[in-house]
């Protein structure tokens, strides 16, 4: 079983939502934060919260699309703290929409997806994901360190409508442990660092817990356990599954039941 004090999370989307939310389950817990984000004015309150919590903090402005970006956020964690045990490349957005809508008056096609709002996704939640994992993952091997890649797929990697362009860069969230291990295990670093990912359902972030009470009252009818997941309870089980040295190459749903509209 590994240990959380003295480790080192380096930790994309860090300046609220989940991302957040891991980083202070990690200095709670005695361990070292390296958090990113996309403006340095999402990182100061967040840098505030866990100084609060006597946690150990760098903050990196970070464009998750650019490759500079993340070779420097992994180096700051190398420079800064000596080792990088965990990475939580958990920087993403959400541009909803249908691919192809049609009119009720016609039955034609009157609006459709753009490729922007199609490939902004994408380069931030898929290459984004890609390139972050892809700099820690040089830095941990080449400075022989222990631990876990952590990626964050969502129980919309199944598949729902309106997010062709979010569903599909989760379900790639979904394959990548498989991939990453087994290049890992060819190359005798799949004992050394491991690869997992969570998937949650509907979370309670603050934007989440905003929305219309009708339309989040139509959400929670489907989740069996009758309630949004908290984001600290995402931030538990990312904290278990580095841990835990026995689970590797898998996807790890917290949803509270949710059968994404069947009741089964």
């Amino acid at each position: 079983m590994l240990e959380i004090k003295g480790s080192v999370a380096v930790i994309t989307g860090g300046g609220g939502g989940i991302g957040l939310e891991i980083a202070k389950y990690w200095v709670k817990n005695g361990g070292k934060v390296v958090i990113a984000d996309i403006a340095q004015s999402f990182l100061d309150g967040a840098e505030a919260q866990l100084k609060e919590l006597g946690g150990e903090v760098v903050t990196v402005v970070c464009d998750v699309t650019k490759e500079e970006d993340n070779a420097l956020l992994a180096d700051t964690a190398i420079e800064r703290f000596g080792q990088i045990n965990l990475v939580a490349p958990f920087a993403g957005i959400i541009k909803d929409g249908m691919m192809v809508a049609t009119s009720k008056e016609t039955g034609k096609v009157n609006r459709k997806m753009s490729l922007d709002q199609f490939k902004a996704v994408i380069d931030i939640n898929l290459t984004g994901v890609f390139l972050t994992v892809r700099e820690c993952a040089e830095r941990m091997i080449n400075n022989n360190c222990k631990g876990l890649i952590c990626l964050v797929s969502s129980t919309g990697s199944l598949g729902t409508a309106g997010q062709i362009n979010y569903s599909s860069s989760k379900a790639a969230m979904s394959v990548m442990p498989k991939v990453i291990t087994a290049e890992f295990l060819r190359r005798g670093l799949s004992s050394r660092i491991r690869c997992v990912a969570v998937a949650p359902g509907y979370v309670g972030t603050a934007m989440v817990k905003k929305m219309d009470q009708n339309a989040l009252d139509k959400i929670l009818s489907d989740v069996p356990i009758g309630r949004l997941i908290e984001p600290e309870e995402v931030a538990s089980l990312v904290g278990e599954l580095y841990r835990n040295e026995a689970l590797a190459g898998d996807v790890f749903f917290i949803h509270g039941g949710l059968r994404l509209g069947s009741r089964g």
